[in-house]
């Protein structure tokens, strides 16, 4: 009996890195075609991550006649600033409802910011009958094991564009983030920048830090980035927050804020499903909050869900320990970091809210 494949076996079924970021690259290079998804309502640090890489991998058979070439597909709804990012990058944007490409059949597929099937539903056809040429780099906690044998998992990293860094510098043949051309370095500052809001949350480090220090050096225009992802809001989304601060209810005993945002303020205020971001960070200005949940309504093909996004402050109160929202969300199905996770429920706002108010300590 071979005890080192029943071990590698296991492991394999594990939400455990597999790989190395300099393994990935090789992968990379040896692939003629790679196709690179997200998860759906793509961030920050979804595009970042895509954007770089796809940019690197074309870099690297432009300049060393390696035959990879690469394009991103990325689920809808997608941020106000997404196109200004993408720019000339090969990129498609699938509308909900809308099937997936069937003239592309990549060599390689490479996701990243997830592992997660319910974050990757639009393409799951699709993956389904090429997870043996798929691979993910991920920073999240949780995720679905079978969708790639080959995976990169930096659970300590804040942003998934950390361990994407690296494998640009493999591919590109540089030892230092601060060697990596402009519009590499950019969409990677991107993602760290937002992952880690604008360097203000708990998951800012010194190796946050140094990254970002080097991605300067590298030519990105920190204040030309601020003003595009920062600056440049509708007055929709105004209209929309108010009316999600309108909707807040503290709960003084869990010291939690809930908000919710209905399909009728989407078209009372004819904002869009992009425009909620930074919502859930709002009444943790205030003191006594120590958790904040937003609460969205959506509607797919299957009907309308509830869209849940969990924040905690992470320093304790009043003797208790900080909330881990990512193990609030593990008992609804979801998942994500301790102080930032999020779930999709399938049932009405009301309900989804009963529900989280029962699994929030």
């Amino acid at each position: 009996m071979n005890h080192s494949t029943i071990k590698d076996d296991a492991v394999l079924k594990q939400w455990t890195s597999t790989t190395t970021a300099s393994e990935i690259a090789d992968w990379i290079a040896a692939q003629g075609s790679i196709l690179l998804l997200t998860h759906t309502k793509p961030d920050g640090d979804a595009l970042g991550s895509t954007i770089a890489l796809a940019r690197a991998i074309n870099l690297m058979s432009e300049t060393s006649g390696a035959a990879s070439k690469a394009e991103c597909w990325y689920a809808a709804p997608m941020p106000s600033w997404a196109k200004t990012i993408i720019d000339n990058t090969k990129a498609k944007t699938i509308e909900a409802h809308q099937p997936i490409p069937s003239a592309f059949d990549p060599q390689g597929i490479l996701i990243a910011d997830t592992g997660s099937w319910n974050q990757l539903a639009p393409f799951a056809k699709f993956l389904k009958s090429r997870l043996d040429r798929t691979t993910i780099i991920d920073h999240h906690l949780q995720g679905d094991a079978d969708i790639a044998s080959r995976r990169l998992l930096d659970t300590t990293a804040a942003a998934a564009v950390q361990p994407i860094a690296e494998i640009c510098c493999h591919l590109l043949g540089v030892t230092s983030p601060d060697e990596l051309p402009e519009e590499v370095a950019t969409p990677l500052y991107v993602g760290l920048a937002t992952d880690t809001g604008w360097f203000k949350h708990s998951n800012v480090d010194g190796r946050v830090m140094r990254l970002a220090g080097q991605l300067l050096d590298a030519g990105v225009n920190h204040t030309s980035l601020y003003a595009m992802l920062y600056q440049r809001d509708r007055t929709a989304r105004f209209k929309l927050m108010a009316r999600a601060l309108e909707s807040m209810e503290v709960l003084k005993d869990k010291h939690a804020a809930i908000m919710m945002v209905t399909l009728q303020d989407f078209k009372d205020t004819k904002a869009g499903p992009g425009e909620t971001g930074g919502f859930v960070d709002l009444p943790q200005s205030v003191a006594a909050i120590r958790v904040v949940a937003l609460l969205t309504e959506q509607y797919d093909s299957d009907g309308t869900f509830t869209k849940v996004s969990l924040r905690s402050k992470p320093d304790e109160w009043e003797g208790k320990p900080a909330v881990d929202v990512n193990a609030v969300c593990n008992t609804l199905g979801g998942g994500g970091h301790a102080r930032a996770a999020g779930v999709k429920i399938r049932k009405p706002l009301d309900e989804a809210k009963a529900m989280l108010i029962e699994a929030l300590p």
